[in-house]
């Protein structure tokens, strides 16, 4: 699959799911061509198995109705952002030519999380060099680069939400899709713990970031660039 509109890039299988799978599947219920990159392949996590965690990836892939779904077999807990491993996110770019990626947020509490941040970012200016890693596939830059913040109330304030009331249900089956790491659960990944089922915690987040835009659930996202508007009259969201 070549030619994607949109491309979540997650250090591991579920991230995405977890962090922007109803703003993944609203893309694809517009119509678009929607991936996700997982970066490594799960093997240090203390539950399940790289092989389990593979199949509850493709499940979820079905759940999310994504077009494609990747794996770059970078090393578990263990992800570098030297010039090999750019070198391989970047044929991997202009392999799959992704309009706009989303990458996690800029800070976060496993390091993997942290270092793929600056990774994506890295990857996606130098994918637009002719002349690095040269290879089959054309020089391409994304034209956009998000970061998304669920979870991470030390972000600051997103620079917007994307609704997602109408995709939640599906965002929880994808999430669901991953037993082997999530049932009976308290926390996960960037999920910190209050005591709830994790599933429980997911969706009180969702709903969180829903009131900000007068919604049911959302997702934050964070962008480095300021947002352009044009017509100012036809901002949504309700002041009072």
């Amino acid at each position: 699959m070549t030619g994607l509109d949109l491309l979540a890039i997650a250090a591991h299988r579920d991230d995405a799911e977890l962090t922007c799978g109803g703003t993944l599947i609203r893309a694809v219920d517009a119509g678009h061509a929607v991936g996700v990159l997982d970066l490594t392949q799960g093997e240090m996590g203390t539950r399940g198995s790289a092989e389990l965690r593979a199949a509850e990836a493709a499940a979820a892939a079905l759940v999310m109705g994504l077009s494609t779904r990747e794996n770059l077999g970078l090393p578990d807990a263990g992800i570098r952002n030297d010039d090999e491993t750019r070198a391989l996110l970047v044929r991997m770019l202009r392999h799959l030519r992704p309009r706009v990626v989303i990458a996690p947020a800029p800070r976060g509490r496993h390091p993997d999380h942290r270092r793929a941040t600056e990774l994506i970012r890295d990857a996606c200016f130098l994918a637009g060099l002719a002349k690095y890693a040269p290879g089959d596939a054309a020089a391409f830059r994304p034209f956009k680069l998000l970061h998304v913040v669920t979870y991470r109330e030390d972000a600051g304030k997103p620079s917007f939400v994307v609704d997602i009331s109408d995709q939640f249900a599906r965002k929880m089956a994808a999430v669901r899709c991953y037993a082997s790491q999530f049932d009976g659960a308290i926390q996960a990944g960037e999920v910190f713990p209050n005591g709830e089922p994790l599933y429980d915690v997911v969706m009180h987040q969702a709903a969180h970031y829903g009131t900000l835009i007068r919604a049911r659930y959302g997702e934050p996202f964070f962008t480095d660039e300021t947002m352009r508007v044009d017509d100012v009259t036809a901002l949504s969201v309700s002041t009072f």
